[in-house]
């Protein structure tokens, strides 16, 4: 549609749009919106909850939970069925139910921050047109827009004027480079080539601004028509890296388990088809079953504390995780460690003496380069030589100008001056501007060497020169023979928290780089009145030390091409890596790290691109998403900690007890309950609180050194199940003891119960709060999973299960075993907390 509505010269677009330079009135616009429609993407439409419940079967564990379930279904032990079929069916409503949170906080973040542009608009046709701000949603054919650096393409458009404008297309054709577009005229071909005049919905404005009609909206941009295909899927994070590693090592012992229950009943026992509930029953039991739903509710609870306290939306749930395990945050300095408007310090002539009038001639150009270039605002120093100069540039009459250009890293403006002749005003880089201005031998080192002195001095320095030029004569875009005026400096603001936040970060183990595409000495500068040591500082353009520069704490000169480089080496050497951007030369290193985090006020392809938006671009806001998913992921930890040490010790020990006793050691019911009673009473891990030392380090679960830890203390619970088994069966009513199917299982049942509450309060990372006396979470859940193993099998329910009372002498000795295990293990546990790094 696009490319049909923008075939033919500009006058034959306009003419075919029923639109023209002045754009369109309110009433035409209304009109048009109600016959084409909003202009949205069909991917931004709800996600349907089934398909969120399908989605969350792939959690591994939640598949082979379904895979149980209809095991004990096609073999009849429907109670079995019931109940792992039930806890698979809250796991993905509980899943679905977070995923649809996140989604409905982002809705109202892209609601608040939703994109606007600057369209030209006339009540009637009889009044000239004014720039107005209007929703990107309310865009239609025939409007004519203005765009400017960092601006998101809302819609297909052709452009009308352009000055020095190049996109960034990669949404499209994955070009990494800028693409050059001019408003030329003739058919516009396919509009992905330099020079073409059409525009595509995704792009983004690298550089230079521009004017342009949209010729189509919604569903008829080739944007839409793009993103139809399937996505590329995203390489893994941290979290799903740790989690599924552990994963799949379980669920291999878990697949093996039903098949070895069943042959060594079959070969020890006699026992066939029979012991295959319980077979399921014991896997089940080895499952950490609850952990999509503990997961799901922990971050569902952080992303939304954080959403609600400091306004920090979390769009991928699995990210609040790898917030917590982040260890590198990478950063630019300006906007993060400096404000974003820098304050001139001086202005300097050639000799390196105080001089207003370089001042002004900069400002001259700054103002006429607002004006001629349409942009739609100054950047940071134009608006520090406009504030600093005060009104200048008005007494002069404009010409022509080309803004910033980071390529050639400087602009031009002319003015008119004396009659018949013309002032070029260019102001950029020293190297750029000293080498287009006419200068005596030696004279060249010399002012490069004072631009050079006062960047040392982590000073930014703009150099100023002006040319006298015939009326007549063609301008610019590149101008030579300049005369050479001077330098103006500029000093950063530094940001006023940002010194506090940084020291917050040292504490939590974080390391801050700077990614900056500054001068070395101004984000040295910046980094050490933060209390920032930056070391040796490195450019980017040092690719012959790599590893230094990835090493190193602040990389200037950075392209967009480096800091995502930096940030994937970064990953690659182990570390979980964040990265907080907010323009279109970040994009590509928000992608490539492990989180990516944008403001809310950052351009609008930025602000897609992160997995977590923040209300500020500050780095106390940081501070406060790591503590958080250090919050969450020290309880998920706890969680597999407790709920995984337990399980293998007692599935060790019911294999173990199945082997050596004449009945099954529980029976499936039984073990289905036990569960289910755990399961429950660890809920209470997404409510606890880590203490302090949890909170201090990066969050990581290190697969092999989480099952050696697992391995461990499951060895040693499955211990004291087997010194309770013993004690049941030779230590009060001798051999005999085991000939009572009843109370053995219900000791058995018991004792489980207690062990695994014993295991909750010790081996947690959550502390009670310091000055409270009220029990916290965790241990409430486990005195009533205390009481419940107590009090369950006298009970009605306990005698539907197969369980009986037991005599006061049956818990005596129990409780001595009991006593020893809690000891053993409170000092296993104080020694693998001494070993830990």
């Amino acid at each position: 549609m696009a490319s049909e509505t923008a075939d033919g010269t500009t006058l034959e677009v306009l003419r075919r749009l029923e639109s023209g330079p002045r754009g369109l009135t309110e009433t035409e616009a209304a009109a048009r919106l109600l016959t084409h429609g909003e202009n949205t993407l069909p991917e931004r439409r709800t996600t349907s909850w089934p398909r969120r419940c399908a989605h969350a079967l792939r959690d591994p564990f939640t598949a082979v939970l379904l895979c149980l379930g209809l095991v004990s279904a096609a073999v009849a032990s429907w109670g079995t069925a019931v109940v792992i079929l039930a806890l698979v069916a809250v796991s993905c409503v509980l899943r679905a139910s977070g995923e649809h949170r996140a989604d409905r906080s982002l809705a109202a973040l892209r609601e608040l921050v939703a994109g606007t542009a600057t369209v030209l608009r006339r009540d009637t046709d009889r009044e000239p047109p004014r720039p107005r701000e209007v929703p990107v949603t309310e865009l239609v054919p025939g409007d004519v827009l203005r765009l400017g650096p960092g601006d998101l393409v809302p819609a297909d458009v052709r452009l009308l004027r352009a000055r020095g404008l190049a996109l960034h297309q990669a949404a499209l054709t994955g070009e990494s480079a800028p693409v050059a577009k001019r408003a030329v005229e003739g058919p516009a071909g396919s509009g992905a080539d330099d020079d073409s005049p059409l525009c595509f919905q995704g792009s983004t404005v690298a550089t230079g601004s521009g004017t342009a009609v949209v010729v189509a909206t919604g569903d008829g941009t080739r944007f839409a028509a793009a993103h139809r295909q399937p996505a590329a899927r995203r390489e893994d994070g941290a979290f799903d890296r740790s989690v599924h590693g552990i994963s799949w090592v379980l669920i291999r012992f878990m697949l093996l388990t039903p098949p070895l229950v069943l042959m060594a009943n079959a070969a020890l026992r006699g026992r066939g088809l029979e012991t295959l509930p319980f077979a399921v029953a014991v896997a089940v039991g080895l499952t950490p079953e609850m952990l999509p739903v503990i997961v799901t509710t922990c971050l569902a609870r952080g992303a939304a504390l954080l959403a609600r306290t400091h306004g920090v939306i979390v769009k991928r749930l699995p990210a609040l995780h790898d917030l917590g395990a982040v260890d590198v945050l990478c950063v630019d300095k300006t906007g993060t460690l400096t404000q974003d408007r820098p304050v001139v310090a001086r202005a300097l002539d050639p000799a390196g003496r105080d001089d207003p009038e370089v001042l002004r001639w900069a400002a001259v150009g700054a103002w006429w380069t607002l004006q001629l270039a349409e942009l739609p605002a100054p950047d940071a120093l134009d608006e520090a030589l406009l504030e600093a100069a005060g009104p200048v540039g008005e007494e002069y009459d404009g010409v022509d100008a080309v803004p910033f250009d980071p390529v050639r890293r400087l602009s031009t403006a002319v003015v008119r001056g004396s009659l018949g002749r013309h002032t070029v005003v260019v102001t950029g880089a020293a190297e750029a501007v000293v080498e287009r201005c006419t200068t005596q031998p030696g004279e060249r080192d010399r002012l490069l060497a004072l631009a050079a002195r006062e960047a040392d001095a982590g000073l930014r320095v703009l150099a100023v020169a002006t040319a006298d030029r015939p009326a007549g004569a063609p301008g610019p875009p590149d101008p030579r023979g300049l005369a050479f005026r001077g330098l103006v400096t500029f000093r950063d603001a530094l940001a006023p928290t940002a010194a506090e936040a940084l020291r917050g970060l040292a504490d939590r183990g974080v390391t801050v780089k700077v990614l900056t595409g500054d001068h070395p000495a101004t984000a040295a500068r910046a980094c050490r009145e933060l209390g920032l040591d930056p070391g040796q500082v490195r450019t980017a353009a040092q690719r012959e030390d790599p590893e230094a520069v990835g090493e190193a704490t602040v990389v200037a000169r950075c392209t967009p091409e480096d800091k995502a480089r930096i940030v994937a080496a970064l990953r690659a050497a182990g570390h979980t890596v964040g990265f907080l951007g907010d323009g279109v030369n970040d994009v590509a290193a928000l992608r490539a790290a492990d989180v990516g985090l944008a403001p809310r006020s950052a351009v609008g392809v930025a602000r897609e691109s992160a997995d977590v938006v923040l209300a500020e671009k500050d780095l106390t806001a940081i501070g406060h998403a790591i503590t958080a998913g250090r919050h969450a992921s020290g309880n998920i930890a706890s969680y597999l900690r407790v709920t995984l040490s337990s399980n293998l010790g007692n599935v060790v020990a019911m294999l173990a007890a199945g082997l050596l006793l004449p009945f099954l050691p529980m029976l499936p019911a039984q073990v289905l309950a036990q569960n289910l009673c755990f399961d429950a009473a660890q809920l209470a891990f997404a409510h606890d609180r880590p203490g302090a030392a949890a909170l201090r380090a990066p969050a990581v679960l290190r697969p092999r050194s989480f099952l050696r830890f697992v391995t461990g203390f499951g060895l040693l619970n499955a211990i004291a199940d087997l010194a309770t088994f013993a004690v049941l069966a030779f230590a009060l009513d001798g051999p005999d003891a085991v000939d009572d199917e009843a109370v053995f299982h219900s000791a058995w049942f018991t004792e489980n119960l207690l062990t695994q509450a014993l295991v909750m309060l010790l081996l947690r990372t959550g502390r009670r709060d310091e000055g409270s006396r009220a029990p916290g979470p965790v241990a409430l859940a486990a005195a009533g999973l205390a009481a419940v193993g107590l009090l369950l099998p006298p009970s009605p329910l306990g005698t539907a299960l197969g369980m009986t009372a037991l005599p006061a002498a049956y818990y005596l000795l129990p409780a001595v075993v009991l006593g020893l295990y809690a000891l053993a293990l409170a000092a296993a546990r104080a020694r693998q907390v001494r070993r830990q790094p």
